[in-house]
């Protein structure tokens, strides 16, 4: 067996109600937090009075949408001046990343732009981040056990990470009640990240018997969950999409990813879209352009993919990606063009890209035509 590692966070606690230790658990990280939390405030009062009650002084700030260098910059400088001595992040996928990020910053000398990847200096941190605790309320991103944070650069037209094994979480609290009854469309374009997000691993060149075993039974149980719940809210799949993007988050931070998030980086910041609809746009088209070059222990692992897509969608075989593409168009998910990519912005998008280090996992080697092709699919 090929030698490999776990990273994972200091603790992780899954399961309904979980999130009520949340003040307790955080007041042993100092009295003084800061807490990044999603665009609507009053969801966090309850933990920010939580926190208030253990006497710990507490600043926020609101993460309104993906967060891009400025909001970087601004919520590093705030957290600075308040002295803070922790970082929280509860929200989606968004604050998760801002959160880490701030965390790691706050004590780093120089600006973001020293540790950002691709387009910054790419320096490793030099000092240990603060501690962050991550309390997730979408399930989609796995955010919450990953080691890097996604920053958008507009100026660039891209997004790309700040990434450091010390930016794992202390303390991850992944409680399914936070995501209950959460918006519809939410619900469809971060299940279907997480869905990405224990595929792309499971298929990842890089995939561990460790990734294996929580990527292979995800796949079919969190595609079934969520055809549950753009039927009606169902707690128990709640659950399970919120297990499904547990382990996706593991399973990336430790097995690598593929093409549909080496295009999703790109895209988005190119567009602006949603992380989780663009990913869920291509998961199919990608998988197609992948059985179409595999060969050998790859294509066994694309035929199990397929497989269990099939039975999720009660499809034949031959036609379950395809399946898989009409079932999420047909519950509202928008096409790529919708999304805002333009067909002659396609080109540059897979140049972008085969640089990106997801494209290091994807199963088979695919070239700019190929994934032109794929967005072509995508809509």
């Amino acid at each position: 067996m090929t030698p490999f590692s776990i990273a994972a966070p200091g603790r992780i606690l899954f399961g309904r109600g979980e999130a009520d230790r949340a003040a307790d658990l955080i007041a042993g990280f100092g009295a003084r937090g800061f807490v990044v939390h999603g665009a609507q405030a009053r969801r966090a009062g309850w933990l920010l009075a939580g926190l208030r009650a253990q006497g710990i002084a507490v600043d926020t700030f609101a993460c309104r949408a993906e967060p891009d260098l400025a909001t970087l910059e601004a919520a590093v400088a705030a957290a600075r001046a308040c002295g803070a001595g922790f970082v929280v992040g509860f929200g989606g996928g968004a604050a998760m990343d801002l959160a880490k990020a701030v965390a790691a910053l706050v004590p780093a000398p120089g600006g973001a732009m020293d540790y950002l990847e691709i387009v910054g200096r790419g320096l490793p941190l030099q000092a240990d981040p603060l501690p962050f605790i991550a309390i997730p309320t979408t399930a989609g991103t796995g955010a919450e056990v990953t080691k890097n944070a996604v920053i958008g650069l507009p100026a660039h037209g891209r997004k790309v990470s700040l990434r450091d094994d010390r930016m794992l979480a202390r303390l991850a609290i992944v409680d399914p009640a936070l995501t209950d009854h959460c918006p519809r469309a939410v619900t469809l374009a971060s299940g279907l990240d997480a869905l990405t997000q224990v595929i792309e691993p499971f298929l990842s060149a890089r995939a561990t018997p460790f990734t294996d075993a929580l990527t292979r039974p995800a796949i079919g149980l969190g595609l079934g969950a969520l055809i549950r719940l753009m039927e009606d809210e169902d707690a128990e799949a709640r659950d399970q999409i919120a297990w499904v993007s547990l382990c996706g988050g593991l399973a990336l931070a430790n097995g690598g990813l593929g093409a549909v998030h080496g295009l999703a980086g790109p895209i988005g910041g190119m567009t602006g879209a949603a992380h989780g609809a663009i990913c869920g746009v291509l998961l199919a088209p990608v998988l197609q352009a992948n059985a179409a070059k595999a060969t050998g222990p790859a294509a066994d692992r694309i035929a199990e993919v397929r497989a269990m897509v099939a039975r999720a969608l009660r499809a034949a075989p031959g036609t379950a990606f395809y399946a898989l593409a009409r079932w999420a168009s047909d519950a509202g998910l928008p096409p790529l063009t919708a999304q805002g990519l333009a067909p002659e912005a396609r080109p540059l998008a897979a140049e972008a890209a085969l640089r990106s280090s997801s494209m290091a996992g994807n199963p088979v080697a695919l070239g700019v035509a190929d994934l032109v092709a794929a967005m072509a699919a995508a809509g």
